[in-house]
């Protein structure tokens, strides 16, 4: 479990501790918050490149003020992002930051839809980002998301107008957006989304704007508005107890892998929206010319008749006294033309007569986990806390053909306790993230089925629908099934029931790296996830390795034990690279992927099954010294990757920093934008830079421009900035060939700058004192060279050295270039020392 420190209100820190997987029981003033939003009929979709750049305030405005259905459309997941919190990067960051999405949603109200767009990390241009990214299929999924979704408006986040001048992905969002808003209504355009959707015409397109966007308060107080709308996002909710400032702030505080966590604001606050294309605007009112009630729909109107009473008399201390008329509601609602809005509001009356009646349906498995036909038990949990006359008829579960006929009075608060025993079936699939599936590309990923394409999960595989009988009208309730259990120090606990394969393979580490021709032994772990496991693994491995044995036995008697087994890998004399996946043969089928747990407090818990594969590389490197003090800062595997050539790794806590623990390292390295997040480095700065100044050897990794968090983050004077080199194949110029850096104890050449993932580096400083030297000059196509990428400075008799290059990215990926560098980075100095143990 990882442990985060969160300094931010009690109200947030209560939204927190609430796992995503328990049931929701909304109160009176929820539910009638509910029947507002049931009696509104309008749609707004807002429009972004990734996790956290979505206007939260905009959104829980026009969700909990308009009482509009409002969706956020992120086009990528912010895989290519950082982690503050933990060493997730890539895909499996892609997962937590999807499910920190989901959660601010659930504080905003509104919905999470995506495209099958992969982050692959900082663009300047959106040329670029379209062609990595595949632009008609991209355009073809924010088509998609507006012909399911039909807004009435679509907001953007982001200027069309701004290429080249902020981040391509943004702006590229921007640029998709109005040209999807052209393409919908049309039947010639994806024709084949036309048989699970229909086309549909947004009224109007608009972009969010605000001050920055003209670069000061005082520059947009004198342009033009009279093409724009503005609210008061700062409004209050009593129902709540908070202004629409202070959700949206807890909304985006969700965002904790990014570094959001962060105090709530309230007051008057004013929000601007440029009116780009459609319908022409009429004033401030964006749905201008729409019908936003009931009266949109044919029949509506007697459905109105039946549910603003109840609105404008809300019984807050007996809310089931409106459920024969909101059943009567849904009645009326199944016979209604428009598939679109009967769908939607079905489903919103569905759980507004639920909550009114105070009912809990709940199916709890006896295991979080179960494979394909094995058989579980269901604990069916189901109560009535009313008056109201319900029936439970039956209920449908998703493994069996037939429904299961009950007829069981359901009276007021007796709890009804059930046993069922299914059998998982054959044809049902893994639990996975569907877009991780299948391999995709740098910029795309492979998603085949049109029906989940834009959803933000995978739909669970196991659930069950209760037919309920509730003042003579049959309602049906589906809940997916969960795991529910307790621990003695966190009470009642929630999982997500999830169907695993009956084994995984998992190696300890994704890059295993030989810095000379030993053999090493290789622990490959074999989880059971059934009963009763027997069978064989054998390695895939590359063609001049040797490894052995060939095969070894596996048996695992109980479901969730693990198996470990050794292989010993030889490697080949000269350097080398190749891929190595443990193989599990049970019955002739083999199983190749491995079982990854996310266990945060913040986010549910994610189960990702993965392709089991690991890199390993036969490195020629040598370097001085062994013991490396590591100071964490946002999440990185730099010290596991410094374990694996050898050296000798302690993790230094901040406030355990003094003159007299630092004396006893060859080097210290400060971890990715430790000085961004680490309050301490304030005060304990001092003695890192005396260890400097008395000979020691300190290598700094970037950190943001913004947010230091100490006075002087280097002996003398640095300037961070915002430069960087997004291009991870862009020429590396050699700026000083003699340098001692580029030649002891490896000699670094433009060999070592080959097969680097994602980008060179970031956050590169721009300016800097005559005391530093500059190693390298690199930049992107048609910039100016940025020379800021590592620099180096005596002082005293010591060495610092800061870095943008991005060895956190390039350590996972094995590069072998980037170890060589970064070993030299810590032997700096050490050219005297005595070559006793030239890999001591």
């Amino acid at each position: 479990m990882h442990r985060i420190k969160l300094s931010i209100s009690l109200l947030l820190i209560a939204l927190l501790s609430v796992n995503a997987q328990r049931p929701k029981k909304p109160n009176s003033s929820e539910i009638l918050e509910s029947i507002q939003k049931l009696n509104v009929l309008a749609s707004v979709l807002y429009v972004a490149a990734h996790p956290d750049d979505e206007n939260t305030r905009l959104i829980s405005y026009m969700s909990n003020e308009v009482k509009a259905r409002t969706a956020y459309l992120s086009l990528t997941r912010g895989d290519g992002g950082q982690n503050l919190i933990g060493s997730e990067i890539r895909e499996l960051l892609g997962i937590m930051r999807t499910q920190e999405l989901l959660a601010a949603r659930g504080v905003d109200g509104g919905e999470q839809r995506f495209t099958r767009a992969n982050d692959f990390g900082y663009s300047k241009h959106p040329d670029e980002t379209l062609s990595i990214w595949n632009k008609d299929d991209v355009l073809a999924d924010v088509v998609w998301s507006i012909r399911q979704f039909k807004p009435d408006i679509i907001i953007n986040r982001f200027d069309h107008r701004r290429s080249g001048r902020t981040h391509g992905h943004h702006t590229s969002s921007a640029m998709l957006s109005l040209e999807a808003f052209d393409l919908v209504n049309d039947k010639t355009k994806y024709p084949s989304q036309l048989e699970y959707t229909q086309i549909w015409e947004p009224k109007r397109i608009f972009y969010n704007t605000s001050w920055w966007r003209y670069g000061s308060r005082e520059a947009f107080d004198k342009i033009d508005k009279s093409n724009m709308a503005s609210f008061d996002v700062g409004v209050y909710y009593p129902l709540k107890g908070l202004s629409n400032n202070e959700v949206a702030s807890i909304a985006s505080s969700q965002h904790l892998c990014q570094g959001f966590g962060r105090v709530t604001n309230r007051g008057s606050q004013e929000e601007y929206i440029e009116f780009l294309k459609g319908k022409a605007l009429d004033g401030d009112n964006p749905f201008a010319g729409i019908d936003i009630s009931w009266n949109r729909i044919e029949g509506g109107k007697a459905i109105e008749d039946i549910l603003k009473p109840i609105e404008e008399n809300f019984n807050f201390s007996n809310p089931s006294v409106h459920l024969s008329q909101l059943v009567k509601a849904y009645q009326m609602l199944q016979n209604v033309e428009n598939e679109h809005w009967k769908t939607i509001k079905s489903k919103e009356l569905i759980a507004i007569i639920e909550a009114c009646a105070g009912l809990y349906l709940e199916v709890s498995a006896s295991s979080p986990t179960a494979t394909k036909n094995e058989a579980i038990n269901l604990r069916i949990e189901a109560l009535n806390r009313s008056e109201t006359n319900i029936k439970l008829i039956s209920y449908k579960m998703t493994s069996l053909e037939d429904t299961i006929l009950k007829n069981i009075q359901l009276s007021a608060n007796n709890r009804i306790n059930l046993e069922e025993g299914i059998t998982i079936p054959n044809n049902i699939n893994y639990t996975s993230a569907y877009w991780l599936n299948k391999k995709g590309t740098l910029g795309m990923y492979s998603v085949e089925d049109q029906r989940l394409i834009g959803k933000p999960e995978t739909p669970r595989a196991v659930n069950v629908t209760f037919n309920l009988n509730i003042e003579n009208v049959l309602i049906p309730i589906t809940k997916p099934v969960v795991y529910r259990y307790s621990k003695p120090d966190k009470g009642e606990l929630y999982r997500p029931f999830e169907i695993v394969p009956p084994v995984s393979a998992s190696l300890r580490d994704k890059v295993f790296i030989f810095e000379n021709d030993q053999q090493k032994d290789i622990e490959v772990v074999i989880k059971a996830g059934k009963d009763n496991i027997e069978g064989f693994v054998q390695m895939a491995y590359p063609n001049d390795w040797s490894v052995y044995p060939e095969k070894q036995k596996i048996k695992i008697e109980n479901k969730g034990d693990a198996q470990t087994l050794v292989f010993t890998f030889i490697p080949p004399k000269n350097q080398s690279e190749g891929l190595i996946t443990p193989m599990v043969n049970l019955d002739g089928e083999f199983y190749t992927k491995e079982l990854i747990e996310i266990d945060y407090n913040h986010i549910p818990f994610q189960t990702v099954y993965l392709p089991s594969e690991s890199k390993l590389v036969r490195l020629n490197i040598q370097k001085r010294g062994n013991n490396i003090g590591y100071i964490e800062g946002a999440g990185d595997v730099v010290p596991e990757s410094l374990q694996q050539i050898g050296y000798n790794v302690t993790i230094i806590k901040p406030e355990n920093i003094s003159a007299d623990n630092l004396s006893e390292f060859d080097a210290i390295v400060i971890g990715i934008r430790a000085y961004n997040i680490l309050d301490e480095l304030k005060f304990k700065q001092k003695f890192l830079l005396e260890y400097v100044k008395d000979g020691g050897n300190m290598v700094v990794q970037y950190n943001t421009s913004r947010g230091i968090k100490v006075d002087n983050i280097a002996p003398f004077d640095l300037t961070l900035s915002r430069d960087r080199v997004t291009d991870e194949n862009a020429e590396m110029r050699i700026l000083q060939p003699n340098h001692p850096l580029l030649n002891f104890p490896n000699k670094i050449t433009q060999k070592d700058f080959e097969g680097w993932v994602q980008e060179r580096g970031l956050y590169f400083p721009n300016k800097w004192s005559n005391e530093y030297t500059s190693l390298f000059s690199a930049n992107d196509k048609g910039e100016s060279p940025k020379t800021g990428s590592l620099l180096i400075a005596k002082y005293g008799k010591g060495n610092y050295i800061y870095t943008g290059l991005s060895f956190f990215r390039e350590f996972p990926a094995g590069v072998s270039g980037a170890y060589r560098l970064f070993a030299n980075m810590l032997s700096a100095g050490k050219e005297k020392v005595p070559n006793k143990k030239l890999n001591d």
